[in-house]
């Protein structure tokens, strides 16, 4: 298994990624803007990481980030039959290698029931008396 950065994400790990957003169930199988949206997740992301295990993408995540102070990772995933192998671990460690390396300290990140552990072993705890609030507008 190697991560690699995405800069410039070819069709054929376009369609893989979709399936990764599909089979977390961020995205429905009927969105077919899929395919679009990647290449733009991917530029407009600080830093966008896939795990290949030859040329299979068996996971993924992002950190967003205005490049000097704040990152946020966001939709770290790998496919349920490659769990619990390191690999979310290994993408979660060069994301934030990354943004350590370009200068940035403060890095937040909301996980999903089940999740914290990895992050919790990994430095990353809770803001006691911070609650995490959201807009979000359904089409």
């Amino acid at each position: 298994m190697n991560c690699v950065f995405l800069r410039h994400p070819t069709p054929e790990q376009i369609r893989q990624i979709v399936a990764l957003y599909r089979a977390q169930g961020w995205w429905g199988p009927g969105d077919e803007d899929g395919q679009a949206l990647i290449p733009k997740l991917v530029s407009g992301s600080h830093c966008f990481v896939v795990a290949l295990d030859g040329e299979r993408v068996v996971g993924m995540g992002r950190a967003i980030s205005d490049g000097v102070s704040d990152a946020y990772i966001q939709d770290l995933t790998v496919l349920v039959d490659r769990r619990n192998r390191g690999i979310g671990r290994t993408i979660l460690q060069t994301l934030v290698a990354r943004l350590h390396a370009d200068g940035i300290r403060w890095i937040g990140l909301i996980a999903e029931p089940g999740s914290s552990s990895l992050y919790r072993r990994e430095g990353f705890g809770e803001r006691v008396g911070w609650v995490p609030l959201f807009l979000i507008e359904e089409s």
